[in-house]
């Protein structure tokens, strides 16, 4: 997933990194483990990139179309074999390692399927609140260079993992604050993408009825 972080306004090309909500922006797109610790991160794309136009240039892309980024294991549900996935909300494309909720008008099934996912993405948005609460210069409109702001924000995300490691201790004080900060620049909502691959629809298909199957035991 992404967040946008606020920027001054560079000197070139500044009409570029306006997003949707007005602001001058860099996109950190980051994906976060079970712990809302970062394990692949990208950023540098200006606020007006669309998230899957930066997800389709990086790594992390190349390596799951490769089926090299997890370990090839694999489990059967229903009759559909499925790999190891990441969560991503609407912006991305649906893909057999990268999940992602139904859009469009739902019944209720695939609502309940969305909205367990969604529950499971908390966890980014999370790790995105506990960054910007220790750094609140990520709020500031970072005062550097755009080519300089990447290696900044990539120092904060490692810092962010060191502290999770230790235990580091967060303060409820510094949540308040990113609660103001996040009112003053708001995220710009994701613009949904129905790129989708056959298979992985199949795969998704499969997981919720499993899931609805769960439900009415």
């Amino acid at each position: 997933m992404g967040t946008h972080i606020p920027i001054l306004v560079p000197p070139h090309l500044a009409s570029e990194y306006v997003n949707r909500k007005g602001y001058f922006s860099m996109v950190l797109q980051a994906l976060v483990d079970h712990r809302g610790r970062f394990i692949d991160i990208n950023t540098g794309w200006p606020g007006k990139v669309h998230d899957a136009r930066i997800f389709w240039n990086t790594g992390l892309f190349r390596k799951l179309q490769a089926g090299t980024f997890f370990p090839d294991r694999k489990i059967t549900v229903g009759d559909v074999k499925m790999p190891i996935m990441i969560l991503g909300d609407p912006a991305y494309p649906l893909m057999p390692r990268l999940m992602k909720p139904y859009t469009g008008k739902l019944d209720r099934s695939k609502d309940r399927f969305s909205y367990k996912l969604s529950r499971c993405r908390m966890t980014v948005e999370c790790a995105f609140g506990c960054l910007k609460g220790r750094w609140r210069s990520l709020y500031g409109k970072l005062n550097l260079g755009e080519s300089s702001i990447p290696a900044v924000i990539s120092a904060y995300c490692t810092l962010h993992n060191i502290c999770e490691g230790k235990g580091e201790t967060f303060s409820q004080a510094w949540t308040s604050e990113v609660q103001r900060l996040e009112a003053e620049f708001a995220q710009p909502e994701s613009r949904a993408t129905r790129e989708a691959q056959h298979r992985a629809s199949r795969i998704r298909d499969a997981l919720r009825e499993e899931f609805e199957a769960e439900n009415q035991q």
